[in-house]
């Protein structure tokens, strides 16, 4: 059994210890935000935050989990999308396909807890995830209106 504190909830799972983080969270309990893509962690679909940093979960096995860490899926962001990151993405249109929009929201979040007021340079250097619509200026878009919001 592991336990795993995910989107501030304590879970046991009952799994190999080398299956990815990705299969526990979609498979054992049923988040089915965090989206399978490229299966070798390059393509960011799978983002969640580990202690408030992104990790690609395809690839992390849940027994690199670390005890006591904490996960956010974008489940667990906010109940009712009013992260400030979560509303300028709609305010900003950024989505079109939206499959690896939350891989991107996440790392957005990880990106503003960081740095307050991100540059164009930070923004490019922290957003390695891929979009196959190309929302990168959206994106970028988004970010700089989040930075503008206050921090709830």
């Amino acid at each position: 059994m592991i336990t795993l504190n995910v989107n501030g909830k304590e879970h046991q799972v009952d799994v190999d210890a080398d299956t990815p983080l990705l299969w526990v969270l979609r498979d054992e309990l049923k988040l089915t935000g965090s989206k399978f893509s490229c299966g070798i962690g390059v393509c960011g679909a799978c983002t969640v935050l580990m202690n408030g940093q992104p990790i690609r979960s395809c690839v992390l096995p849940v027994s690199a989990v670390a005890a006591g860490a904490t996960l956010v899926t974008i489940e667990g962001l906010s109940p009712d999308r009013s992260h400030r990151v979560q509303k300028a993405w709609l305010e900003e249109s950024v989505p079109q396909c939206g499959y690896c929009q939350s891989g991107m929201i996440l790392s957005a979040v990880a990106l503003l807890d960081r740095i307050a007021h991100p540059t164009d340079t930070d923004i490019d250097t922290a957003m390695t995830n891929l979009c196959r619509c190309g929302t990168y200026d959206g994106v970028r878009k988004a970010i700089h209106k989040a930075a503008k919001s206050p921090k709830l």
